[in-house]
């Protein structure tokens, strides 16, 4: 199936001369999108780090890499060259530096990587204005019914009950989802858990604590949602709250859960501190609640991380929670302003949550939703009222990325 990244890099290589570096977890589609959007250019060529043919290649140099482009040949086309896995490779930084600055005006470069590739910033950017970063995310309801999206929010469209209830159960990474088999998912997952620790852990960090880190992932698992004490962490695995917080930036850093922090600003008595915490795949959620709101969670993530990535503003997501614990569990924001609350609920027949118009109130946001698993999909834009609303999560979810 055509994924909505893959319309993104053919626009970006014919777009922009800075390298693409395509960022996401293991086995969310990648190499696939990478090979496809490159594709259309005419003259691709594909190096893996994991293949020792490629790696030899990359390893003798930007010359190398440019005589496979066969760059002493006049296209009509730019060639694109697709490097994945590069993030294994100690001095990644340096080869781009060098085929870029050499070579970037030639050609167009896509680098991937499962570990995410934005972590060395803290450090210094080498590579500042060299490339564009875009975050690639899971399959969501909007993605499966179109895999283009040119404006922020869509029209809404019907998915499916059945296609919905996948969806819920099987996650959003394209293998287990298009197969739709308990038997085929639980093998899938085991083994999608055994690479994260037995090789990315083991051999992308220098963590020695293996057996602690896994321990501490099972915890955020079967917390997700809640809030986190990392002090409490620290207590379940007999280690410091210094090394828990590393811990966990590290188990980001692989794409195994993502933190979603308190708003306060406009927020009388809010949170400042604590975070939540929810899984790259939501099918791992240990209940059904949970499931549901780690599902609407990464549909939002991944209209944020999108819509910032393309340049449409500066997006961030928040939850709300004050001091006398009201709480509303998602706020998009645009260019430092609320734009909608998110409340999900697994039930229709719940009451809308008055902490919806409690929080509109403080902080402005246009729109308002409670957002309910249950309700059967209504051909209505959920963006088109302002007062708090209890709408479809079919509806909703359709209307984003």
């Amino acid at each position: 199936m055509r994924r909505l990244y893959e319309h993104l890099i053919q626009t970006h290589c014919a777009e922009n001369r800075q390298m693409l570096f395509l960022m996401g977890p293991r086995q969310v589609g990648k190499t696939t999108s990478a090979r496809r959007g490159a594709a259309d250019s005419g003259a691709a060529v594909y190096l893996n780090w994991d293949n020792g043919d490629d790696r030899q290649r990359i390893l003798a140099g930007p010359a190398a890499i440019a005589e496979a482009l066969g760059l002493e040949r006049l296209r009509e086309n730019f060639p694109v060259c697709t490097l994945d896995e590069l993030h294994k490779f100690g001095r990644w930084k340096g080869l781009l530096k060098g085929l870029f600055d050499t070579y970037g005006d030639q050609a167009r470069f896509i680098v991937t990587g499962s570990a995410r590739l934005d972590v060395f910033k803290a450090g210094g950017d080498s590579l500042m204005g060299r490339y564009f970063g875009y975050r690639m995310h899971p399959l969501s309801v909007a993605e499966l019914l179109a895999p283009e999206a040119t404006a922020l929010v869509r029209p809404p469209a019907p998915l499916g009950a059945g296609a919905f209830a996948d969806l819920l159960q099987f996650g959003g990474y394209p293998e287990p989802l298009l197969r739709a088999d308990s038997r085929f998912w639980r093998r899938w997952s085991s083994t999608r858990v055994q690479q994260l620790f037995k090789e990315d852990l083991r051999s992308l960090t220098q963590v020695r604590e293996l057996g602690q880190v896994e321990t501490l992932a099972e915890l955020i698992r079967q917390q997700c949602g809640q809030l986190t004490s990392y002090a409490s962490l620290a207590r379940a695995i007999s280690a410091s709250v210094d090394s828990v917080r590393r811990w966990i930036g590290i188990l980001e850093s692989l794409y195994f859960c993502y933190a979603i922090r308190p708003w306060h600003v406009n927020v009388a008595r809010s949170l400042r501190k604590e975070p939540k915490y929810y899984l790259w795949d939501w099918s791992q959620a240990p209940d059904d609640g949970a499931r549901a709101e780690n599902l609407v969670a990464s549909a939002l993530l991944k209209a944020v991380h999108l819509w910032s990535d393309r340049g449409e503003g500066d997006f961030g997501l928040f939850f709300l929670r004050d001091k006398q614990q009201r709480e509303v569990d998602f706020v998009v924001v645009r260019d430092g302003r609320p734009w909608f609350l998110v409340e999900v609920k697994r039930s229709g027949s719940a009451s809308l949550s008055p902490a919806l118009h409690l929080f509109q109130r403080q902080t402005g946001a246009p729109h308002a939703l409670q957002v309910a698993l249950d309700l059967p999909y209504i051909e209505r834009d959920c963006f088109a009222h302002h007062q708090p609303l209890i709408v479809p999560a079919q509806t909703f979810l359709s209307q984003l990325v």
